[in-house]
């Protein structure tokens, strides 16, 4: 009987000591140190540098499709990491591409719909994790100046890894950078010239003056004509 209970001991003990580790977040850190080294202060990727150090990005890939997020990960944390994993994975496109002209060139001019990201035991394709995941299940607008899509207008690239303390600064942060930004937008009080992505995902939005006057240093009229700057797809290097 002591037996028993002592094996029936044990098992609970590893069971739960199992659960704590596979329940931690993965460090982002090696994509951190990439990202410092590799992307400016304005969000330029030296794709070229990266590809030449590419066993380091591999590295933390693995570590994202191995470490998938959990119900038990804070709200914070799961975004960080499906935001980091986009971002990543994105990188890891254009590297083993590299050089080109554009992601647009890629599969067909449908790269984000291509499934290829192993995570967790499910396959993924960008549009998966953006669509499926950040943005219904988190659902902040703010995410679309979190996550980029490897092209000149597409909000800059942070170049630190998203986490879960720092999350919602650098959302705030990243907001208020582009939209004040005269490459991507233009600020009026009676017109705004303003990035694609207000009118692709009208929807995140809101009333998309209101959403701009929470972040611009110019306040902008309610009543402002709204016009859409075309995008260019060019590589963000």
């Amino acid at each position: 009987m002591y037996k028993s209970s002592l094996f029936f001991s044990l098992l609970f003990g590893l069971t739960l000591l199992s659960s704590s580790l596979s329940a931690n977040p993965p460090s982002h850190e090696a994509w951190d140190a990439l990202l410092k080294k590799y992307v400016s202060a304005t969000g330029k990727v030296n794709y070229k540098g990266i590809k030449a150090d590419k066993t380091k990005l591999e590295d933390y890939l693995k570590t994202l499709s191995s470490d998938a997020p959990e119900a038990s990960w804070s709200k914070p944390e799961q975004m960080a990491y499906w935001i980091n994993a986009y971002n990543a994975f994105t990188v890891k496109l254009i590297v083993d591409n590299y050089p080109l002209a554009s992601i647009n060139k890629l599969h067909g001019g449908k790269p984000w719909d291509h499934k290829w990201i192993k995570i967790g035991g499910k396959t993924y394709s960008l549009n998966n994790i953006e669509n499926d995941i950040l943005r219904p299940q988190f659902k902040d607008a703010r995410i679309h100046f979190a996550v980029n899509c490897a092209a000149k207008s597409c909000p800059p690239l942070l170049n630190t890894a998203w986490t879960a303390s720092n999350l919602n600064a650098n959302l705030d942060a990243q907001a208020k950078k582009f939209i004040n930004n005269t490459a991507f937008n233009k600020l009026s009080t009676k017109k705004v010239e303003v990035s694609k992505i207000f009118e692709w995902y009208a929807e995140d939005f809101g009333k998309i003056i209101d959403f701009i006057n929470k972040y611009a240093t110019t306040k902008v009229s309610t009543k402002a004509k709204v016009s859409y700057v075309e995008y260019d797809w060019a590589l963000n290097e």
